[in-house]
């Protein structure tokens, strides 16, 4: 059967959206050769088959891409086939204007939730649980393309396991950039105000905890810079807070466990609603 060879430019939000993985699988479904790679612009790709699978390929592409990403445009021609073998994820190239799009942080998806609360599951109680559908994006983005490299998880190397998750096509996992688990990712640990070390993961939660309840205010560093947390119904806190920040009248943001007990405090029209459930975190 003739084949052809398949050259595609797509821009937008192709990276950090599971974009590389879904069309290594998408190749692979369809018995297509050739590569993938993100680039400053997007991602590039070239594949060899025949001239009605490319066509699919194209179509499905478009119809079946990840839920987070965008195509602003994709630019394709056929050109002689140079005999590629197999499928794969290339290494990214840098070269060229920065264009491509960031998306920012995602929300922690269903399927990581169901992990960090299974007593089985060996991320059991990990804060920073997150596969290609969430977590971090924007605020760990050093440069372009968007490689663990060009991010700040380059100073944490994976375990054995995450690396089988990252190199396992049938994960969700595979191709995340910051994957991480309590063995090799980042740590949760309280500290006092001279940097003194009180407390590591499970126990610093509960003494943080007990600190917000006693009255006290927390600086929560998270991924994009500090939050100052205390019990916003703990009149003396809010006060000393509002002392501190010199806010003597602005409203403070506050944080509530679902969009029930939001309800409870104050009115949440449609808009509002779907922009408190959206996935930017």
């Amino acid at each position: 059967m003739e084949r052809d060879r398949l050259r595609v430019v797509m821009r937008g939000a192709v990276q950090g959206v599971g974009f590389r993985p879904f069309v290594y699988r998408l190749a692979t479904e369809l018995q297509l050769e050739g590569w993938i790679l993100n680039s400053a612009q997007g991602v590039f790709i070239e594949i060899e088959g025949p001239r009605d699978s490319l066509d699919r390929f194209l179509v499905r592409v478009e119809k079946e891409k990840p839920p987070r990403a965008v195509l602003q445009s994709c630019e394709s021609s056929f050109l002689d086939p140079i005999g590629y073998s197999g499928f794969e994820i290339r290494e990214s190239e840098e070269s060229g204007e920065k264009t491509v799009l960031i998306l920012p942080d995602i929300a922690t998806c269903s399927d990581c939730v169901r992990e960090i609360f299974n007593p089985n599951d060996r991320r059991f109680g990990y804060p920073f649980t997150n596969c290609t559908n969430c977590g971090p994006r924007f605020s760990i983005i050093e440069a372009l393309p968007y490689d663990r490299a060009n991010t700040s998880m380059k100073k944490f190397t994976m375990c054995i396991d995450c690396e089988r998750e990252y190199h396992d096509p049938r994960d969700r996992r595979f191709h995340a950039q910051p994957n991480a688990c309590p063995r090799c990712g980042p740590q949760l640990q309280l500290w006092d105000a001279k940097g003194e070390i009180l407390a590591s993961e499970e126990e610093a939660l509960s003494q943080a905890v007990e600190a917000v309840r006693a009255g006290k205010i927390l600086a929560l560093k998270g991924l994009g810079g500090f939050q100052l947390i205390l019990d916003a119904r703990n009149e003396a806190s809010v006060v000393q807070l509002r002392e501190r920040k010199l806010r003597e009248e602005k409203p403070f943001a506050v944080m509530v466990p679902s969009l029930a007990a939001a309800r409870e405090l104050c009115r949440i029209s449609a808009l509002e609603e779907r922009l408190l459930l959206s996935p930017e975190a």
